[in-house]
């Protein structure tokens, strides 16, 4: 029983391979000690109370079940078990749900800090662009052979923004692809790798990360984040030019 319950901490944290998170979801299917310890380590963590309450057999419910068996002795002493059998199951979903809740946040919060790292990385940078050049018929071909994937580049005459360049970069140990605009007087970064598990969703929204702001999006199976320190509105504009065709 120790072992199981000093690796529920590291389950509802994420932190477990997915053979040991396997292991342990099949234990807690089938223990209801465990399955009652990991819910109250998830109230302790205040993600699972509203969920508790929501799904707990109120006394009505115990009421018709006790009414709908009377005079039955087998039968009473199965249905004696459904409250337990209930609240086991709804411990076990809760805790699978909070934890893939929780997993998804992390590991976006990871790779929009490791994003706004790279993009603070290249304005410090004293070579901050692998090719340089505002056409983009000459920064697009440049990255064919460099990463796995093709993206458009839109016509930027007439826009505030301008084009400075591109380099090589690499997102979760994945090859990407870093575009380099100018906005006024600000420089933005707008990264574009392949959405895989690892990286998640890439959904479309806009976040805030020290004094970046991030701008997300996906189209045609390809993660968009733009990170610059310029306003939602400025970053909205630019992926949906972005978004328009070439």
């Amino acid at each position: 029983m120790q072992h199981w319950t000093e690796k529920l901490d590291a389950y509802l944290d994420g932190e477990l391979s997915p053979a040991e998170e396997q292991s342990i979801r099949q234990h807690l299917r089938e223990c209801a000690t465990c399955a009652a310890d990991a819910l109250e380590c998830m109230q302790m963590k205040r993600a699972v109370q509203a969920a508790g309450l929501r799904f707990t057999p109120d006394a009505a419910f115990r009421a018709r079940v006790q009414h709908s068996v009377a005079g039955r002795k087998i039968g009473s002493r199965i249905w004696n078990w459904v409250p337990a059998l209930a609240a086991l199951a709804v411990a076990f979903i809760a805790v699978a749900l909070w934890t893939t809740h929780f997993r998804d946040h992390t590991r976006e919060r990871h790779l929009v800090s490791e994003l706004v790292d790279q993009h603070i990385a290249t304005l410090a940078s004293s070579h901050p662009v692998d090719v340089v050049s505002t056409d983009r018929h000459t920064v697009k071909p440049w990255f064919e052979g460099k990463v796995p994937f093709t993206f458009d580049l839109p016509e930027l005459q007439g826009t505030p923004f301008t084009l400075v360049g591109g380099r090589a970069s690499y997102v979760d140990q994945s090859p990407a692809a870093e575009l380099i605009f100018r906005l006024r007087q600000h420089q933005l970064s707008l990264f574009i790798f392949q959405q895989s598990e690892r990286t998640g969703a890439c959904a479309n929204a806009t976040t805030q990360a020290a004094s970046f702001r991030v701008r997300s999006w996906t189209s045609d199976g390809l993660c968009y984040f733009a990170v610059g320190d310029v306003s939602g509105d400025d970053l909205n504009q630019l992926a949906t030019l972005m978004k328009a065709p070439g």
